[in-house]
């Protein structure tokens, strides 16, 4: 049985050294993760030659050892004491966020590996040694470790879900299966790349608008709560004929009433999200919510194209590499999680089955670009690898022409309810100020 030396950290931050035997490096990793210990290293003794079978003083049994792992004779051990700032950094090293940026980070330089010719054990094994985020460490660490156990890398990373975004472990499986991993690579470098561009595209939109739209609901309502009661109250005092605006009136009305009976509202909108969600995660809701995606106002045509060229990506990828049309269409839904677009593929499936055009279902859904559906027609009469590779060109220069229309919407839109917002700020808020600022009241107080 192979023998390890690890290095690992349990949760109250002791660093625990030792050297066991294993069945593998994989099924040692699990054992400790599941007896409350972080794996920081763990490395196979390679021994060279023959050796004399003695003692071994330093290996216990992998279950013996694990039974009295959390004991206090292991919190008395020998180890090095650990300095405040030593105790400061492993805690926040074991508890470190990971980032979209790692992923990316880690994407692009195993495709600078893959394309220098290393294989992926050795690419993840460098990969590792260079990685500073000790969790990301850890589930690259059990990737590597289920690499050399025989398995696939998309199958530790399905494990992983909360980590790898689904349509980048599924690029990554149809390149395994397809035996073309680094081309998958490429594309989801890609792939990371342009999702953090248009992510980044829209925070420069939307959140100094919703900071601004935030900030003037709260002037509205504090305004209506404060400064509103404290003008009526001057009214009231020197007794002057003049009145609030009736805007001001009915929205300050509103306002109590809702402060009164907070709790109904409340009610409402728990039962409303509630629903929406219950019904969201039905079959037929999924189904329903997901074709709306593709509908939607702004970003709905945005969604199916980035979708389609997804797939035609993956399906252009198998068809390079040999496979059938049939097959190849069978590996690639595995990039695709929308229900809508997955039922289409599967019709596409059905009809090569029954001798009938793949291309069909996509064409009466009615959400395929017409020209798409004819280059693909066309495509199926010549050579439809070259054809949809020249499709996948041109739905990249669709997909900027419909993100260039995006950013210049969207900003008008977010600009038009702002606006709306601060207008009934002015005539709720600032009017009645203004009045006071003018003192036209003191006439009305003292009769003139």
């Amino acid at each position: 049985m192979p023998t390890y030396v690890y290095r690992a950290m349990t949760r109250s931050g002791l660093i625990v050294r030792n050297k066991i035997e294993s069945s593998s490096r994989q099924n040692l990793l699990k054992t400790l993760k599941g007896n409350g210990l972080i794996p920081i290293d763990v490395r196979q003794i390679r021994y060279v030659g023959k050796q004399k079978k003695r003692a071994k003083k330093n290996i216990t049994n992998l279950e013996e050892f694990m039974k009295n792992i959390n004991t206090t004779h292991l919190g008395k051990s020998k180890s090095k004491q650990l300095t405040t700032a030593e105790k400061i950094h492993l805690y926040f090293a074991k508890t470190e966020k990971i980032t979209t940026r790692d992923i990316m980070i880690f994407t692009q330089d195993f495709y600078l590996l893959k394309k220098a010719n290393f294989n992926n054990i050795h690419a993840l094994d460098t990969i590792i040694q260079n990685t500073e985020n000790m969790s990301f460490r850890g589930i690259l660490e059990d990737i590597l470790a289920g690499v050399e156990a025989g398995e696939n890398m998309y199958t530790t990373m399905e494990y992983y879900a909360n980590i790898f975004p689904y349509i980048y472990v599924n690029m990554i499986k149809v390149g395994e299966l397809s035996g073309s991993l680094t081309n998958s690579l490429e594309q989801a470098v890609k792939y990371l790349d342009e999702t953090d561009a248009l992510r980044r595209k829209l925070k420069s939109i939307l959140i100094p608008n919703m900071i601004q739209f935030i900030l003037l609901l709260v002037m509205l309502f504090v305004g209506t709560l404060v400064a509103i009661p404290a003008i009526q109250g001057i009214f009231d005092e020197l007794g002057t004929e003049e009145q609030l605006p009736e805007i001001t009136l009915w929205f300050a009305n509103a306002v109590d009433t809702m402060i009164a009976y907070c709790y109904i509202p409340v009610m409402i909108v728990i039962t409303v999200v509630a629903s929406v969600v219950f019904y969201i995660h039905t079959p037929k809701g999924k189904y329903n919510y997901h074709y709306f995606k593709y509908r939607m106002p702004i970003f709905g045509e945005l969604i199916f194209a980035l979708d389609f060229s997804r797939f035609l990506r993956a399906m252009l990828l198998n068809l390079k590499n040999g496979m059938r049309i049939q097959d190849s269409i069978e590996v690639s839904k595995n990039v695709i999680k929308n229900y809508v677009m997955l039922s289409i593929i599967e019709n596409s499936i059905n009809n090569i089955l029954t001798g009938s055009s793949w291309i069909e279902p996509f064409e009466e859904s009615g959400l395929a670009n017409p020209m798409i559906t004819e280059m693909l027609k066309i495509g199926m009469q010549t050579d439809l690898t070259e054809m949809i590779e020249k499709l996948v060109e041109y739905m990249q220069i669709d997909i900027d022409n419909i993100m260039e229309k995006i950013m210049k919407v969207l900003p008008q839109v977010v600009y038009a309810i702002v606006g709306l917002v601060l207008i009934f700020f002015v005539l709720v808020v600032l009017v009645p100020c203004i009045q006071v600022y003018m003192g036209n009241f003191l006439f009305s107080a003292y009769g003139v």
